[in-house]
């Protein structure tokens, strides 16, 4: 995701100084015309600037149309260990738009130098001023007087902050839009006084090390990384270089976009800088979007919209902008089938409601309970998994009712609401009050309230956001209200809350001393629900207005192109034996430009083989399938089935016989009649149908003279794999042929296939059944996300020499097989049953990951390799499925 650097304001006394501090280095500058299809093209000048004190700060600068129109400037923030180049796309086309666009790389990043200061006032946000002071001596930028250009400033995360900062700092700044940011960093990273280790340590070893920063920052991230607790100095340092430190001067309008999947910079910091920006009497919209650092949708091309238009307004005078409503959060409906993506719903309020607008009570039952925070606060219990943002968005499973939250057992206290009897709608922070007792003066707890299921077999941490709690003098104990994490989410009709205290998070540091906490409740739920906020109706699809014209250009198109059709390649005869080959494949999801279903596949299928298709769910193989069969049309590569190049209706389709997604049968015609009706329907020859030899490989005997509604699942899915042999094709296709079907069934099935692809013929299954697969077919393609992992014999796969079973002695926690994945030498690790499975890469050994597991205290009981095709499949895929 997009984590951009933050802009600030300098104090005016630093301005005469600035503007003899910059200085464009000799031959620096380089000038660049970027191709676009809009006019007038965009021109980018690179520029290295010098900031005093032998720093070097990276620019580029991007405009459009003639050097004598004066027009706005925008300041373009990149993120924390990024660079100018991330912010490209989006400043060339805000310059389409008609601003000058400055970016540039912040100190310590891409190629500028100087020591990372976390937006030191004297550092990072100084450097804003004077890019600020460059940019009103450029001819093309309007100025509001001299040496102050009109201007603002934009960015995510690091970029963010800067924004934030540049406008306190230098009152030139005319309007900012901060996103996916924090307000108070010392908050962010040690908040209620807990220090979270993940990411922090993720900051300041993500960017070339601890040594990057400036000294006094490398000094006191050690000094509270070793003792796991953040002091006064700490605090102090990171508040003073935070835009709470100067809110008050804060005086412009701000679009505030904030992500909700985010255990980085939560809602809260949204939620603060919006009253403190407020408070000044400047205008504040505030957008609530889907994704966040933990992954998500981070909805690009709609912020990067509603970010241009909020300048349009404030940069431009253009009172017509549209700049949105005051709030807006987004919401999840479900998963898109054409694509996979998360569907998403926008709602709005006239106003921002805050994070405690109408709060409802929750009674929560349960008795005072005691737990424990073991030796070592471990092992940990897990909420967010910081830093898997890119993998994925596993914070987004919440909404789309998926938890991979874990509470061990004797480590918490849980109270619970009763079921729900109509859906409701938690727009904030819940509160609660709670009586904390502790063995030891210092007690550390983490807060979260779960969304559970009907019968508790579904639980869910919204947004896997936790709020952590440390009560100092716990000894006689104490009443502490707690705020959770702010969250949009919905409690459906016959679900409970439940509000769990734990000892241990994974993202956090525990004290390391045991201690037993005892907790009980003093107050109901308070949740917030925003009833301002309504989602916006559900827009019509588009087909509806569009389909009525579409349908008449088409008979007009077919009118005047006499019914013409593209013309199919010409065959490769030196494919012609070949059942398939396919090469450089590739399909794009719907809408996207740059997501992929299948990507670069190339494989080859020969006679007689049985190839299985595997690889996780979203691997792209019920795509590939499709394209196989001409269903939908690739975006790039070729099939070829026998030489001849597959598109919609190609004749040689006749040669292939699929059975994908099942079979319909009308229930009151037996078997045969219902193929003998399907084979009418093709319009070939009874003769060429070769029913008896279909039924005879299928092997249904008597049932064929039954009605279909009196048939097992099994003969079912025999009869549907007939219907596909029909015709005896060359090639046949199945999709998970087996599914539904007992272990008698599947072992039919599998001597089907076999005895198909005996008489020179090939069969290509998808299945998720791995040990069916290593026992009919002969050959494998493994396919994830989209990609060729591996193709050849099976023999061959399961084999393979480079990866080895360890046998442990007792499961491997997650943590430690992350671990041992990242270990010299070792390209994936996952958890198998009864040990390890790891692949070694070219350079490594059996005898150094031994050494290895035992530094890591893994109780190592047989090392060697593997031979199941599950192993192999979990080892190439590095677990994913």
């Amino acid at each position: 995701m997009d984590l951009r650097l933050p802009r600030l304001r300098g104090p005016r006394r630093w301005i005469a100084a600035a503007a003899a501090a910059v200085v464009v280095l000799a031959g620096a500058g380089t000038w660049t015309a970027v191709a676009s299809d809009d006019t007038p093209p965009v021109h980018r000048a690179d520029r290295v600037m010098a900031m005093g004190g032998g720093v070097r700060i990276d620019t580029s600068y991007f405009t459009a149309g003639p050097s004598s129109d004066r027009r706005p400037a925008v300041l373009l923030a990149h993120g924390f260990g990024g660079s100018k180049e991330d912010v490209r796309s989006e400043a060339e086309k805000l310059a389409r738009d008609g601003y000058a666009v400055l970016t540039w790389s912040a100190r310590g990043f891409g190629k500028s130098t100087g020591k990372i200061g976390l937006n030191d006032p004297k550092g990072e946000v100084a450097d804003v001023s004077k890019l600020i002071d460059w940019l009103a001596e450029r001819p093309e930028v309007q100025l509001d007087k001299s040496g102050d250009p009109r201007v603002g400033v934009t960015g995510g995360s690091y970029g963010g902050a800067v924004s934030l900062l540049a406008a306190a700092y230098d009152q030139r700044v005319d309007a900012i839009a901060p996103a996916i940011t924090y307000w108070n960093l010392a908050d962010s990273l040690f908040p209620n006084g807990v220090f979270k280790k993940l990411w922090t340590g993720i900051f300041f070893n993500s960017s070339g090390g601890c040594d990057q920063f400036e000294a006094q920052l490398c000094a006191m991230y050690n000094r509270v990384a070793e003792t796991g607790k953040p002091d006064a100095a700490a605090t102090k340092m990171l508040e003073e270089r935070s835009p709470s430190a100067v809110g008050d001067r804060i005086k412009v309008p701000t679009l505030i976009v904030q992500g909700q999947s985010d255990s980085l910079f939560p809602l809260g910091q949204a939620d603060a800088m919006a009253k403190a920006i407020r408070a000044n009497g400047a205008p504040v919209d505030v957008d609530w979007i889907s994704g966040g650092h933990d992954g998500g949708d981070t909805e690009t091309s709609r912020v990067e919209s509603r970010v241009g238009s909020w300048f349009d307004r404030y940069l431009k005078d253009d009172k017509n902008a549209d700049t949105g409503p005051a709030f807006r959060v987004t919401r999840t409906g479900g998963i898109d089938s054409t694509d996979g993506a998360a569907q998403l719903r926008g709602a709005s309020g006239d106003t921002y409601p805050g994070l405690e607008n109408g709060r409802h009570a929750i009674a929560l039952s349960g008795r005072e309970q005691s737990f424990e925070n073991p030796a070592g606060a471990s092992p940990p219990a897990i909420s967010a998994l910081p830093g898997l943002g890119g993998s994925g968005g596993l914070a987004q499973l919440s909404s789309l009712g998926v938890g991979i939250s874990l509470d061990f057992p004797g480590q918490y206290a849980q109270f619970e609401s009763s079921a729900f009897g109509s859906d409701l709608r938690i727009t904030g922070s819940p509160t609660v009050t709670a009586h904390i007792k502790s063995s030891t003066d210092d007690a550390v707890l983490f807060a979260k309230v779960y969304d559970v299921g009907p019968g508790g077999t579904q639980q869910v941490l919204p947004s896997q956001l936790v709020t952590p709690i440390r009560v100092e003098g716990a000894k006689t104990g104490k009443d502490v209200t707690i705020t959770l994490p702010a969250i949009d989410h919905e409690v459906q009709k016959g679900h409970r809350l439940r509000l769990v205290l734990a000892s241990t998070d994974l993202g956090y540091a525990s004290p390391a001393a045991p201690a037993t906490y005892t907790v009980s409740l003093k107050s109901d739920l308070q949740v917030p629900t925003a009833p301002g906020v309504t989602t916006a109706a559900a827009p019509l699809p588009a087909w509806v207005w569009w389909l009525p014209l579409a349908g008449a250009l088409v008979a007009l198109t077919l009118l005047l192109t006499g019914r013409r059709r593209t013309t199919p390649g010409a065959p490769d005869p030196e494919l012609a034996e070949v059942p398939l080959q396919i090469t450089d494949l590739s399909k794009r999801y719907a809408k996207s430009a740059d997501r992929y279903a299948v990507r670069d596949l190339s494989f080859r299928v020969e006679k007689g083989q049985v190839l299985g298709l595997l690889g996780p769910n979203g691997a792209g193989k019920t795509t590939t399938l499709r394209m196989l069969m001409g269903l939908i049309k690739p975006d790039g590569g070729e099939i070829r089935v026998f030489g001849h190049q597959i598109r919609p209706g190609a004749p040689v389709l006749s040669r292939v016989g699929a059975f994908v997604e099942g079979a319909g049968f009308l229930p009151h015609l037996s078997g045969r009649e219902n193929l003998e009706l399907y084979w009418q329907a093709t319009g070939r020859p009874p003769e060429d149908a070769h029913l008896e030899e279909a039924l005879a490989i299928a092997g249904l005997g008597d049932a064929l003279a039954r009605a279909v509604r009196t048939y097992s699942q099994g003969m079912r899915q025999r009869l549907a794999i007939a219907q596909a042999m029909l015709g005896l094709p060359d090639l046949l296709i199945l999709d998970e042929p087996t599914n539904g079907l007992d272990p008698p069934q599947i072992r039919e099935m599998r001597e089907v296939m076999i005895r198909y692809a005996a008489a020179g013929r090939t069969v290509i299954v998808s299945s998720h059944l791995l040990a069916e697969v290593e026992q009919s077919c002969t050959h494998l393609v493994v396919m994830d996300r989209g990609r060729l992992i591996q193709a050849g014999p099976v023999s061959e796969i399961v084999g393979s020499g480079d990866t080895l079973l360890v046998g442990t002695g007792s499961p491997v926690d997650e943590p430690v097989v992350e671990k041992v994945g990242a270990l010299p030498g070792v390209a994936s690790a996952a958890a198998t049953e009864g040990g390890l499975l790891v692949r070694l890469d070219p350079g490594g050994s059996a005898q150094r990951l031994v050494v290895e597991l035992v530094r890591l205290e893994v109780l190592v009981e047989s090392v060697g390799p593997h031979r199941r095709l599950e192993d192999a499949f979990l080892t190439l895929i590095g677990g994913s499925a």
